[in-house]
């Protein structure tokens, strides 16, 4: 390996360890991980399959983190997460059909798009605490009639088609229809947001996968500084503040979204 193949080697895992240390922090990693791939000259749909292989395993730790939290669900998890398995593949698919070139004149406001989503989350966040602060159990999730659970299932079925597609910023969508659907306790809410997450990222790595459009040893080198930085960045990063940090990650998007557009405004 050549000292430029161990700059881009370096590149990639700092990234990677920064995205999760924002991840286990305010979320917001793959702002990070993404135009760093391209920054390294993959191709942005490669880019954009690589970057979601490479931050999937630390889906299954904050699962993992907030099992406790997850039970007393009831059956919704499981039907929000069958209803993301085929909206994940949806998306999936539809990145892999995608020309290149229009998803390089997409990205600019993919990525403002999911700028603009992380500007709103604490607000989010606020909105599904503010009735109480017990954890939520079949008794106190406040009761949907049949239409409101159709209405969220459509409403997850497009989201999931977001997060198989890009995904950036797709956990503050399933946290605001969380909301609206009655679970006011956010550690419950971000365990289910993290199984739904799973659901619809297995299929799409799945197809990614297969239409060889994952640069495996990025993603192998990724994966590894993502779950290094979700173990040990959270505490460091708790330091410079939550505020801090998201601020950095709004500033990051805003800027990516800036260059993207200058560049596409030149290739025109």
């Amino acid at each position: 390996m050549d000292s430029l193949d161990l700059l881009h080697a370096a590149a990639a895992f700092v990234a990677a360890f920064l995205a999760g240390t924002i991840n286990a922090v305010a979320g917001g990693g793959t702002l990070i991980t993404f135009p760093i791939l391209l920054w390294l000259g993959l191709d942005s749909k490669v880019a954009n399959a690589t970057s979601t292989v490479a931050l999937y395993p630390g889906l299954f730790g904050g699962l993992w983190g907030y099992r406790r939290d997850v039970r007393g669900a009831g059956n919704t998890p499981a039907r929000l997460g069958a209803i993301s398995l085929i909206g994940g593949a949806v998306g999936a698919w539809l990145l892999i059909k995608t020309p290149t070139n229009l998803f390089d004149a997409l990205i600019p406001f993919l990525i403002l798009f999911a700028t603009l989503l992380f500007m709103v989350q604490e607000y989010i966040t606020r909105f599904i605490r503010k009735d109480d602060a017990m954890p939520n159990t079949e008794a106190t999730i406040k009761p949907r009639s049949a239409w409101w659970m159709t209405a969220g299932m459509l409403v997850q079925f497009c989201s999931a088609i977001y997060g198989g597609y890009f995904g950036a910023g797709n956990g503050i969508l399933m946290l605001t229809l969380l909301g609206f659907l009655g679970f006011r306790d956010i550690h419950q809410a971000n365990g289910i947001k993290n199984f739904l997450a799973i659901c619809l990222n297995t299929v799409a790595v799945v197809l990614f996968s297969i239409s060889g459009m994952v640069r495996w040893w990025e993603a192998l080198i990724m994966a590894t500084g993502a779950i290094a930085g979700g173990y040990f960045g959270a505490r460091t990063a708790q330091r410079f503040g939550k505020r801090f940090v998201r601020r950095a990650v709004v500033g990051i998007g805003l800027t990516i979204t800036f260059v993207m557009l200058w560049r596409l405004r030149h290739q025109v």
